[in-house]
């Protein structure tokens, strides 16, 4: 009797399927949305406080995800359902790149030219600090070494680093010096050459 009692909660649904599918689907599109307005950083730079929200959100959602039916049948079918409107959307998004830029949305530019864009880091609520710490994980010892910054749709920032001056131009640069030094040596020879 237990058994058949412990086989009929597993694998008999309390909720009709077709809700199983729904919630799913529902809540998954909710959190795709709700993630892609909370911002970028939400995806890549976790602070302490943006991992606090991501797990309670996990548990928030879960019984909007089962309803009242806790049967294994149950769960299979909602774990199904997440992994196919998974599958489904990255395919959709894949495909048509206005989808794309609307749902996973453009890079933002947070260091142009070797410039902090310190607008842009408090629009992203990035500290200067925090783009520090990024440059230095991917090998720069400082931002004076970038050049441009991106923070790319996936939440990492990416950098790129200043390029030195091609030899040709430095070495037109210094004699355009070297004429300078020159004609000043000379000004210089004249008046001293007149006292």
């Amino acid at each position: 009797m237990e058994l058949q009692t412990a086989l009929h909660n597993m694998l008999i649904l309390t909720i009709p399927w077709l809700e199983k599918v729904i919630r799913p689907i529902v809540v998954y599109l909710f959190l795709v949305v709700g993630l892609r307005l909370a911002g970028k950083r939400e995806l890549a730079q976790l602070n302490p406080f943006d991992l606090v929200v991501l797990l309670t959100i996990s548990n928030t959602v879960q019984n909007a995800i089962i309803g009242n039916d806790n049967s294994l049948v149950g769960g299979i079918i909602g774990a199904t359902t997440l992994l196919c409107a998974n599958y489904l959307m990255v395919r959709v998004v894949h495909l048509n790149k206005k989808i794309e830029g609307v749902i996973e949305g453009n890079p933002d530019i947070l260091i142009d030219k070797g410039k902090v864009l310190t607008e842009r880091l408090e629009r992203e609520i990035i500290s200067l600090n925090e783009l520090e710490i990024a440059a230095h994980k991917q090998g720069f010892s400082s931002l004076s070494q970038v050049e441009k910054a991106f923070l790319e749709p996936d939440g990492v920032i990416t950098f790129i680093a200043r390029q030195p001056e091609p030899p040709e131009e430095r070495q037109i640069e210094l004699l355009r010096r070297l004429d300078r030094l020159e004609k000043q040596l000379g000004v210089i020879r004249s008046m001293l050459s007149h006292k």
